[in-house]
């Protein structure tokens, strides 16, 4: 397994420098952060979205075993103080925190991971969490209702918990993400208990205003001593960059994730250049086909797809080159990413030439699903329209708003979508969302399957040399790119505009708007400092 990732690329574009490394974090205040991928949040239940809108809030509400480190880029213990790691490397011990308090007074303890982790396979509510847990032994035989307990969870006691992995691995690049966050299993069960859900996190639920806001405020028993520094926290839902831009410049938000059209004015503006954070993150645009639709279902018209769109001069108009051309699924930063390999070539002869081949010499017309997003939305659909046209192929867009994209894909209820998906930090994670062993639910939204595929991602599980195991997950991703399941469009670079008042981020690859809360601090010139 491969135990660090090459996140060098990513933490050398920061382009920012901490302004609190030479300032004593201050206490008090508030910080006004924002959810800029949808007009409001999915649910309060944490296990329940698939949509890094939600996440944004779990990670002032929850806690999970790992938590990403964006600086160092890698996973570090968050709800255990040590683990023991077996010779063979497929089962770890944790000696969890005896300081973990939930919000309602009561210790974490053992029982509470396993009860979150057997929560999230239960394969009648297709929790998106179940690609991660199902790495640890006798998950999937939850899942599939052949099983109540998951055999690799044993606790020895309330603060040992043993976990055996169905693979050599490391549990840390799949057990830090939001959708494994660990709940109190007894209370979780009661009645109206997502009404006012209660975490691990440094901040307790205070409201939720749909469509307006998610409030909370400091936890006084958060494990981690000093923290938060900041009294309260509001995280506004903002889909719109327009209405994030307003409130920026007006100083009634801290923070921005900036679009493409933004990202060229802030770098223009002499005083708003000073607060941007760009990093390349490990999320892939594509555009989703899928097979159940006939002309999907065939390879040549995947490939055809991809011919017949000028991705380099959308990235360049479009996008602002807020972007890197993608080449397959992996990542610029991910060590299986092969940097000799070509994306695929603006052709349209050619892509003409495969649609005869494949049966369809005239064209057809899909239906292609889209949010409003900028960057990977109705915008570039829009633009995309005319390309394919020219090849024969005719589009009809069916608008959804983005907190509803994840419901529509998951339930297969598409032709085709245009989404940006997790492709990292782990490369065996990233690349098992193509398994044909993977449901939809989870991950596999095209439905991909193909026996060589699941060989060469089998073979690399099994591998214990890190080095072969590399060389097993380029070949798979060699073969995505040749099959094509999406339009490879691009990897995202993340700009982040923040105030100057505002102190602690940090450069996370892993998604942007993910930040450690309990390190951020706004100093006296904060509109909010009180």
């Amino acid at each position: 397994m491969l135990k660090k990732l090459a996140f060098t690329t990513a933490l050398t574009l920061a382009t920012f420098t901490l302004q609190a490394q030479a300032q004593e974090p201050r206490r008090g205040g508030t910080i006004r952060f924002t959810a800029p991928y949808g007009a409001s949040f999915v649910s309060n239940d944490s296990h329940v979205s698939n949509q890094i809108q939600d996440e944004i809030y779990t990670y002032a509400l929850h806690s999970m075993l790992y938590k990403w480190d964006a600086r160092n880029g890698k996973p570090e213990l968050e709800l255990a103080k040590s683990v023991q790691v077996s010779p063979d490397g497929k089962t770890y011990t944790f000696k969890l925190r005896d300081d973990a308090f939930f919000h309602n007074g009561r210790k974490m303890t053992a029982d509470d991971i396993i009860w979150s982790y057997t929560r999230i396979m239960d394969g009648a509510k297709n929790y998106p969490g179940a690609r991660y847990i199902a790495r640890i032994k006798g998950a999937t035989e939850v899942q599939k209702g052949q099983a109540k307990e998951i055999s690799g969870l044993k606790k020895i006691d309330d603060f040992t918990l043993e976990m055996t992995l169905t693979d050599k691995a490391d549990p840390g690049y799949f057990l830090f993400q939001g959708q494994t966050a660990i709940l109190p299993g007894k209370e979780a069960q009661q009645a109206g208990f997502f009404d006012k859900p209660i975490g691990l996190g440094p901040f307790k639920f205070v409201e939720h205003v749909p469509g307006s806001r998610m409030a909370f405020e400091r936890w006084d028993k958060y494990f981690k001593a000093g923290k938060p520094y900041a009294d309260k926290l509001v995280i506004s839902p903002m889909g719109e960059a327009a209405a994030r831009d307003v409130a920026f410049r007006n100083k009634e938000i801290d923070v921005s994730i900036l679009g493409s059209t933004q990202y060229v004015a802030y770098k223009a503006d002499p005083n708003l250049s000073k607060g941007i954070l760009e990093v390349a993150e490990v999320f892939t645009r594509n555009m989703g086909m899928n097979p159940a639709f006939k002309p999907f279902s065939d390879k040549r018209v995947r490939q055809a797809i991809n011919h017949a769109i000028d991705a380099d001069l959308i990235i360049k108009r479009l996008v602002r080159d807020k972007a890197y051309r993608a080449v397959s699924w992996l990542p610029l930063s991910s060590p299986a990413f092969d940097k000799d390999a070509k994306p695929y070539a603006f052709d349209p002869e050619k892509a003409k030439k495969l649609l005869a081949e494949a049966g369809y010499p005239d064209g057809f017309e899909f239906e292609w699903v889209a949010t409003p997003n900028e960057s990977w939305g109705v915008p570039i659909v829009e633009a995309v329209i005319p390309m394919l046209a020219k090849v024969g192929v005719k589009v009809k867009i069916k608008p959804v708003e983005t907190s509803a994209l994840g419901g529509v894909v998951v339930g297969g209820d598409f032709q085709a979508y245009i989404w940006s998906n997790t492709s990292g930090p782990d490369t065996l994670t990233a690349l098992k969302c193509f398994h044909s062993a993977t449901p939809r639910s989870s991950c596999n939204y095209t439905t991909f399957k193909n026996a060589a595929y699941d060989k060469l991602l089998d073979d690399a599980s099994a591998e214990a040399d890190p080095a072969k195991q590399l060389e097993l997950l380029k070949k798979a991703n060699a073969l995505l790119q040749e099959e094509a399941p999406v339009w490879f469009f691009n990897y995202n670079k993340a700009v982040m505009a923040y105030q100057p008042w505002l102190h602690g981020l940090q450069p996370n690859a892993t998604e942007l708007a993910l930040q450690r809360y309990e390190d951020l601090w706004v100093d006296t010139t904060s509109p909010a400092a009180k």
